[in-house]
């Protein structure tokens, strides 16, 4: 059996270890000549781009020659946010799109996505295949004029930003934001699609080197942003990750707004204007059950998927719905965007404040979060773990405990022998006490 190369999100890990130049150029080249062959009858265009991180320039000048050495035409967009290369794929009309990024990941991983036509992600069955032809593959190389060509794009973070703009319903005038950019991908273009919106922008961590991408700064690190705002009586901080496809948020009074408050406040807005499609919102199960509590109230329907901006993209797309997103940040607008796009998130995150005249804080007390706990439990078969009847029996005693005011989720990790035990409780010690009770009975099963 062919060992699957795509996780989640694109093609991941130790560069230069797992992911080798090798396996960019092999994996690059066998997506060009997968993507030909699904009815393109014309010779391919991929868009290129990556984050700041020292192993991107390795990895870019593999998937350039793959590419290329396939007969497909590059255009190369350098330093660019992940959203803005899928929307670049479409603005080009090119017939896909790769990005090199290791995304919030520390700077010695990176990671290879692809977009199909239109920035839209792969489906199973084509990543399947290329991960077939990877592997098992000795084609026919081109030669002379059939290989590929490369030309650079310049224009292309200038056609991002102005995309961003038209998404932008109101002027961000009076706006004081502090922008921490994680020295990514956002570096390049977030301070200037703000204040190109209006907003007065104080910047953070946008001094890329290479090496110094979420190195305690972004979305994962969030203390030297809440400073800064508190420092700058700013109104709202902005937080994106290294390749700007995650937006976190802090109030005046340096208090976080995780992806669920972010989610609510756009989905009570949107529905407000008569943007939520079918008064619906689509979140991952690792959401707060808070967020389902608010959008009860307020008349939005929460679809749940598994945890994966892919899920949430694929129920998205199922139903047409138009505002999906995860915890974590990860907000996708559907009707602006083909994945997740942090500057998007934030420039409507703003536009609402202005709007309503409010607060962030106050948008964000929309939610009141239930106190949640979470526990990975190292085990040896998490499959087993999982089916073992005594772990369902506790899981069957915490929830009859909890009722209709808390939950839990077991969840087996997607990579590693972990098995995830999450709680919500109305109390922090109630959700304290039933994940470790849980958590002991996965340990010992």
């Amino acid at each position: 059996m062919t060992r699957r190369l795509f996780g989640t999100d694109g093609v991941r890990g130790l560069a230069n270890s797992e992911l080798t130049p090798e396996l960019a150029l092999a994996l690059s080249g066998a997506a060009a000549r997968v993507l030909a062959e699904h009815g393109l009858g014309h010779r391919p265009i991929a868009v290129v781009g990556r984050d700041p991180r020292a192993s991107g320039e390795m990895l870019e000048a593999a998937v350039t020659a793959g590419l290329t050495s396939a007969g497909a035409d590059v255009l190369r967009v350098g330093v660019l946010p992940t959203p803005a290369v899928a929307h670049l794929v479409g603005a080009f009309s090119a017939d896909f799109g790769v990005m090199i990024s290791g995304s919030h990941n520390p700077m010695p991983d990176n990671g290879i996505k692809l977009f199909a036509a239109g920035g839209r992600k792969l489906p199973d069955a084509v990543e399947d295949e290329i991960t077939a032809r990877v592997h098992g593959c000795e084609c026919e190389r081109p030669t002379g004029a059939r290989i590929g060509r490369v030309r650079d794009a310049p224009e292309a973070a200038g056609r991002y930003v102005d995309h961003l703009l038209l998404a932008a319903p109101h002027s961000l005038d009076g706006v004081h934001v502090v922008v921490d950019c994680a020295h990514g991908a956002a570096s390049a273009v977030a301070a200037q699609a703000y204040r190109r919106a209006g907003a007065e922008v104080v910047v953070l961590h946008a001094q890329p080197d290479g090496l110094n991408i979420n190195d305690g700064c972004g979305s994962a690190h969030l203390d030297r942003l809440r400073e800064a705002v508190l420092a700058q009586r700013a109104a709202i901080g902005i937080a994106h990750d290294g390749d700007a496809d995650r937006c976190l948020a802090v109030d005046a009074a340096g208090e976080v707004v995780d992806g669920d408050q972010i989610m609510a406040i756009l989905a009570v807005a949107m529905r407000e204007s008569g943007e939520l499609v079918a008064d619906t919102l689509v979140a991952t199960v690792m959401s707060n059950l808070g967020l389902h509590l608010a959008m009860r109230e307020h008349g939005v329907v929460v679809r749940t998927t598994p945890v994966g901006d892919r899920y949430v993209l694929e129920a998205l797309m199922a139903g047409g719905f138009s505002l999906g997103g995860e915890q974590s940040g990860h907000v996708v607008l559907p009707g602006y965007a083909t994945t997740g796009d942090g500057l998007l998130t934030a420039l409507r995150l703003m536009s609402r404040m202005v709007n309503s005249g409010r607060s962030l804080a106050d948008l964000a007390s929309v939610l009141t979060r239930l106190p949640q706990v979470l526990i990975n439990v190292a085990v040896a078969d998490k499959t087993a773990v999982v089916a073992a009847p005594a772990v369902a029996d506790v899981i069957a005693g915490a929830e009859a405990e909890l009722g209709e005011t808390g939950r839990v989720l077991l969840r087996p990790s997607g990579t590693e022998q972990l098995v995830r035990v999450m709680v919500e409780a109305p109390t922090e010690s109630t959700a304290q006490t039933l994940a470790h009770r849980i958590a002991t009975v996965v340990a010992a099963s």
